[in-house]
C-alpha cells in the first residue's frame, strides 16, 4: 500500500427539505462493497478548507457555490482507511451549504471518480438513522440534524 495524507474539506449540500447530498460508490478493490460518502476532496496549493469545499462541489456533482455560503464547521477528525492502492490517513472538516433544487451532474468529475461512483441521493435525517447502507461518516444523521436545527457549528 502507498501512504498518502489528505487535508479535506467535506461538502454537505443542503436542498429546500433539509435534506443531504451523498454519493454512492465504491472501493475499486472492493467493487462488491458500495458505500454512501460526502463530497469533497483534498485542500489544493493555498486555497482555503471553504474554497476547497466550494471546488469539490462544482467538480463532483456540478454545483456552484461560493466559498463564503459554506457554514460550519459541523465536525472535523482524522480518519485511515485504504482505498485503490492508497493507505490513507485523513483530517477532515465538515461544512454544510444550502443549494435548494440544484441539479446533480457528474460532467466535471476525474475519469477515477466516474469509473468508482454509482449514483446520488438526498438524503433526510430519518432515513439515515433507519437505513441498513453503509454511509460515512457513521454520524452523518447528527451532522444533518444539527445543521437543519440551527444549532451552532462544532
Amino acid at each position: 500500500m502507498i501512504p498518502l495524507r489528505r487535508y479535506t474539506a467535506r461538502a454537505l449540500p443542503i436542498d429546500d427539505l433539509g435534506r443531504v447530498l451523498l454519493l454512492n460508490g465504491f472501493d475499486p478493490v472492493r467493487p462488491d462493497q458500495p458505500f454512501w460518502f460526502t463530497i469533497g476532496g483534498a485542500v489544493e496549493g493555498e486555497e482555503s478548507l471553504r474554497e476547497a469545499a466550494a471546488r469539490e462541489l462544482f467538480e463532483e456533482v456540478g454545483i456552484r457555490a461560493p466559498a463564503d455560503a459554506f457554514t460550519g464547521p459541523y465536525g472535523t477528525g482524522t480518519i485511515e482507511f485504504s482505498w485503490a492502492q492508497y493507505a490513507i490517513v485523513q483530517d477532515q472538516t465538515f461544512f454544510a451549504v444550502r443549494v435548494g433544487r440544484a441539479a446533480v451532474s457528474f460532467e466535471h468529475m476525474e475519469q477515477i471518480e466516474k469509473d468508482t461512483t454509482i449514483g446520488h441521493r438526498w438524503w433526510g435525517v430519518e432515513e439515515l438513522e433507519t437505513t441498513d447502507e453503509v454511509i460515512f461518516p457513521a454520524d452523518m444523521a447528527a451532522i444533518l440534524r444539527a445543521i437543519t436545527s440551527g444549532a451552532a457549528p462544532a
